[in-house]
């Protein structure tokens, strides 16, 4: 089994009251290796599959059931060399991805998937997305935008960082330490019109967001912008967006930046830590 998305591991697990001796860490991918005999026919011995982040979301909506199986947090996590999982909760991982890359997919590329295209406006060729940083779901998010033919602008603090994004396919790029008012930037690099999509991933910059954003002026307010809240993505989501990865092979190849070993676990969460990774960090547990 491989692991991945160490950041939401830690963000999660801190966020509320964690249960004892918590297995860490939501995002896998793996070998089934044996089959119970109540699961049905959908997997075979030697399937290569990864879980939804939460396995009680499989469909439809977020609801508080949803968050009932998140695992390193509600549930034990993926840091484990054997999990077992109900077959509902599995989606088969792109055949042309390493497990390495098909590990980092659970969280940040279906939270990026779900915000570009689970909303009423999906994402469509010929909008412009703005990115917000360099993490994981930000890359995910500009690489879906690349891969459907969309316009997108990326921000960061780091020069260095910047550059790969263009390698990446990003259109325009701002850094936000040199340009911190860089809503007004992107308004420049519209013409004026702002952007269609915003992967707002920080909060504390949402009212720059808002005002980077396309809108339609009303008597009431300044803009009128949707703003819609994701958490993570269903079993079904994650399906989908794997079509498209399937579709897109080198545009939406997972980026990642170090891989550790089983017994470097500590090392990992410490190389997180210091922020200099770009993309995803994974642990490979055999």
């Amino acid at each position: 089994m491989v692991v991945g998305s160490l950041y939401e591991a830690i963000v999660y697990s801190l966020s509320k009251e964690i249960i004892d001796n918590l297995v860490p860490i939501s995002d896998m991918a793996g070998k089934v290796v044996a089959v119970g005999e109540d699961a049905g026919t959908a997997w075979k011995v030697g399937d290569r599959v990864s879980a939804a982040f939460s396995t009680t979301f499989i469909d439809g909506e977020t609801t508080r059931a949803s968050f009932a199986g998140a695992q390193g947090g509600d549930e034990h996590g993926v840091l484990t060399e054997f999990k077992a999982y109900r077959p509902e909760a599995l989606v088969t991982i792109p055949e042309h991805l390493s497990y390495v890359e098909a590990s980092t997919l659970p969280c940040a590329a279906v939270t990026a998937y779900n915000g570009l295209y689970g909303g009423p406006k999906p994402l469509k060729a010929g909008d412009t997305v703005l990115a917000l940083g360099t993490g994981g779901v930000s890359i995910f998010g500009f690489q879906f935008g690349v891969a459907a033919g969309a316009n997108v602008i990326v921000t960061s603090s780091s020069d260095k960082k910047l550059e790969l994004a263009k390698k990446l396919g990003a259109t325009h790029t701002i850094n936000y330490n040199t340009t911190p008012d860089w809503e007004n930037e992107v308004l420049r690099l519209t013409g004026g019109e702002g952007v269609d999509h915003v992967l707002e991933v920080a909060g504390s910059t949402l009212l720059q967001s808002i005002a980077a954003a396309r809108s339609l002026p009303i008597a009431a307010l300044s803009r009128s912008v949707i703003i819609r809240g994701i958490w993570i993505g269903s079993a079904a989501r994650f399906r989908e967006m794997n079509r498209l990865i399937t579709a897109n092979p080198e545009k939406t190849r997972p980026v990642v930046d170090k891989v550790f070993g089983f017994d470097q676990a500590v090392e990992a969460f410490e190389y997180l830590d210091a922020q200099k990774h770009v993309g995803k960090i994974v642990i490979s547990v055999v």
